[in-house]
């Protein structure tokens, strides 16, 4: 037989997907599955970007230009208007979601064998990606007890190779739902300009920011424009994560050359999908507004039911939709498969996502979970019930 390739066998597997097959036979058996392990909101798209797409005239479904749908690059430049990003047209060119964005950022910005340093937990396809580039991340670690507040800079600093290219953030960050502040930010823009590297900065979550508290986007700050990149994503912020429409967007020029090669490469993002994603620009501000309320209510009833559980911790997130849990248990990994393969509640069971897919160091993680409150409040609550039951008869609780 012949022989995988080195990336076949470094690709990891995802700590959100990896479970399914155990939810599946859960699911064969009568028992409810309460999802809280992916970020699939149960929110509906808005109804006025899916009439479009149910109208549209399109007879031929040809390729959108490689930079994406000029039309829906200058609604782009309203949207960031909105939120204090002055940028134009031609500096957004339109990926095939947040993921192609970030992979066409690691293979433009570095080259094969250099490193990124990013915060971890991180989102866990960001190591997937790396294998992909060719390159390697370094992580710097955040914790729990400060709700995973940005690491001190003397800890980036001890990471800092000749080979160092990048840091990648995500704000607000997933898994940890923690919002980076202005500060937080200046102190990378100065490490950015003091080693010459790039600040690649996801900010797929931008309107999940909680508590009145507000999203600073690195595209603010000043005097880096060359070494800013924002990744974007259209799948969160309209509940639209099968549109799979994202973007890459800089005011560094032969960036955005030198991107439109690789977009060229892949032909076009997806039609349809840019479609319903510029006639969602136009969604009305309830639509946010009812959203925001929803998502307050969830986050609450979780982040309470949590921590009023024995032996558990939960800091509370300022935004996205995840919170990290610490909970009295030996092996998040095992306790997952276990609640899925062994437990169940009145026929129903919880599935969450075990924290160490999202620490690149190993060994952290290990009694920590990802919980992504997604769902309706009503299933929420029974989701924490469950929950609770468990940890109670977890034969590995520590």
């Amino acid at each position: 037989m012949p022989s995988i390739s080195e990336k076949g066998i470094l690709m990891p597997s995802s700590p959100i997907r990896k479970l399914v097959p155990y939810a599946d036979v859960a699911k064969s058996k009568g028992h409810k599955v309460y999802h809280l392990n992916i970020g699939q909101p149960d929110i509906e798209t808005p109804e006025n970007a899916m009439n479009v797409l149910r109208n549209t005239p399109i007879k031929v479904v040809e390729y959108s230009h490689s930079a994406g749908i000029l039309s829906y690059r200058k609604k782009l430049v309203e949207y960031y208007h909105r939120f204090n990003i002055e940028v134009n047209q031609d500096e957004i060119i339109v990926t095939n979601g947040g993921s192609e964005a970030i992979l066409f950022a690691f293979m433009i910005c570095l080259n094969p064998g250099d490193e990124v340093i990013v915060p971890e937990p991180f989102y866990a396809n960001y190591l997937g990606f790396a294998v992909t580039a060719g390159i390697n991340i370094k992580p710097v670690t955040s914790i729990i007890e400060n709700g995973f507040a940005l690491p001190a800079i003397e800890e980036f600093e001890k990471l800092i190779t000749p080979k160092t290219k990048a840091i990648l953030i995500c704000n607000p960050n997933n898994p940890t739902g923690y919002l980076y502040t202005q500060q937080e930010l200046e102190t990378l823009k100065d490490l950015a300009l003091k080693h010459n590297l790039y600040i690649l900065s996801d900010e797929v979550y931008r309107e999940f920011c909680y508590d009145g508290e507000p999203h600073f986007s690195a595209m603010n700050l000043k005097g880096v424009d060359d070494n800013v990149i924002m990744l974007d994503s259209v799948s969160k912020r309209y509940s639209a994560c099968g549109a799979r429409v994202g973007c890459l967007v800089t005011r560094n020029k032969e960036i955005l050359s030198i991107t439109m090669k690789f977009a060229q490469a892949r032909l076009s993002p997806p039609t349809f999908g840019q479609v319903l994603s510029e006639a969602a620009i136009d969604t009305p501000q309830t639509y946010f507004d009812n959203v925001m309320k929803e998502y307050i209510s969830r986050r609450n009833l979780v982040v309470e039911a949590i921590n009023k559980m024995e032996g558990c911790f939960c800091p509370t997130p300022k935004g996205a939709f995840y919170a990290v849990a610490r909970l009295p248990i030996d092996d998040a990994d095992k306790f997952c498969q276990w609640l899925l393969e062994s437990f169940e509640f009145n026929k129903k069971t919880v599935m969450l996502a075990p924290a160490t897919g999202f620490y690149s160091t190993k060994g952290l993680g290990k009694n920590e979970v990802r919980i992504s409150y997604v769902l309706n409040v009503d299933d929420l609550k029974e989701a924490m019930i469950c929950l609770d039951e468990a940890l109670k008869v977890y034969p590995g609780r520590i």
